[in-house]
């Protein structure tokens, strides 16, 4: 089975922020029923109980202080 391109890269993101770069520049922003709520990267780990509770599906940003380094594409609306 083959994983999805954008998740991939997605999954290569939130490892690098985790264990390679400071996490502490990362902000995440996710679905939350019809709300998109952003919150700092370390507290979403935390809050999804490490993508459990909250799926990584549900992310549609990501952004390294000021700049975007993943955005969902919006193309299937």
């Amino acid at each position: 089975m083959r994983k999805k391109k954008g998740k991939g890269k997605l999954v290569e993101i939130l490892s690098k922020a985790r264990f390679y770069d400071d996490i502490a520049l990362y902000q995440v922003s996710y679905r939350d029923f019809d709300n998109i709520v952003t919150i700092p990267l370390k507290e979403f780990i935390l809050l999804s109980s490490s993508f459990e509770l909250i799926p990584i599906s549900r992310i549609v940003e990501i952004k390294k202080g000021t700049t975007v380094v993943y955005s969902k594409s919006t193309t299937n609306s």
